[in-house]
């Protein structure tokens, strides 16, 4: 078994199902020794679903561990990592992509709806990559990977924590990619379109939603999965601090904040000046109030 990722050997969160599996499996299929992270069971058998994709890549001539413990605190986050040391010997790759989420109007989202989609999202990313960040630094070099989405790049309905997560993880992978350059350890973002288990939650009220989402089955997890392990290969060692985004057969690159337009005056400004010269200046250049999907509406190709 040969492949891009030959003999690295990667952590891959929340990969017993959706995304995550597929990236696993990928991984697996172009050489990575990989850690299955996951703490949810199957609803059937009650085994973890870590250990069936484990045992999935082991039994097609790979190597691969279970780990079962949360990313959502530090020291479980350690021991996940540790898992790569301790089967292994080494780290080359994380890819943060355990996720769940608590839909609900920003108006009625409880604290608890927003904690816990913060807690695994956004510190679950840090806590995993900060794990591995020693042992990137003395080997100098390494790759992290994390998944960002549209619901915070450009919004969503109903999505509070879910897209200010997934916005904070995309400035995150940016500091990560500044902090660490000088270790040779790159830092990218994905942001994926896939019909998993966790998007098919998404609440469907109008027959628009339905047709929507009978169209967006055609985003198999599987087709991420290959710039996953493209950004993992020693081929990326010059690619860094991006955000790209998987849609079917389509690849991506967004966009990133600049400053779009200025404006200023010889005197101070004032509320007053503000209102008759500035915002009248930059209104041409304001973002329309639409969710990610008002901007992606063709069919996914």
């Amino acid at each position: 078994m040969s492949g891009m990722v030959q003999g690295k050997a990667v952590v891959i969160t929340g990969a017993g199902s959706g995304i995550g599996r597929e990236f696993a499996l990928a991984f697996a299929a172009s050489g990575a020794k990989v850690v299955v992270n996951d703490l949810a069971r199957n609803v059937e058998t009650g085994v973890f679903a870590a250990e069936e994709v484990a045992a999935q890549i082991r039994e097609a001539g790979g190597e691969a561990v279970a780990n079962t413990d949360s990313v959502a605190e530090w020291q479980s986050a350690q021991h996940i990592v540790q898992a790569a040391m301790d089967s292994f010997g080494r780290i080359d790759c994380v890819v943060n992509n355990a996720g769940i989420l608590r839909d609900r109007f920003f108006f009625n989202m409880s604290p608890e709806e927003w904690s816990a989609v913060i807690d695994v999202h956004l510190s679950g990313s840090f806590y995993v990559a900060r794990a591995a960040a020693p042992h990137f630094k003395k080997q100098q070099s390494g790759s992290y990977i994390h998944m960002s989405s549209s619901s915070g790049l450009i919004g969503n309905v109903g999505q509070a924590n879910y897209g200010a997560a997934k916005m904070g993880i995309a400035g995150l992978s940016k500091i990560i990619a500044l902090d660490m350059a000088r270790y040779n350890v790159r830092s990218n973002c994905i942001v994926p379109w896939a019909w998993t288990a966790m998007t098919s939650s998404v609440p469907i009220n109008t027959p628009e939603d339905a047709a929507r989402a009978e169209k967006n089955k055609r985003m198999e997890p599987k087709k991420v999965a290959p710039l996953a392990v493209y950004l993992a290969s020693d081929a990326a060692y010059d690619t860094t601090a991006q955000i790209f985004g998987v849609r079917a057969n389509e690849i991506y690159l967004f966009s990133q904040p600049r400053v779009m337009r200025s404006v200023h005056r010889s005197e101070d400004w004032t509320p007053e000046t503000i209102a008759e010269h500035a915002i009248p200046s930059m209104r041409s250049s304001f973002f329309d109030n639409l969710p990610g999907v008002a901007l992606t509406t063709w069919d996914p190709i």
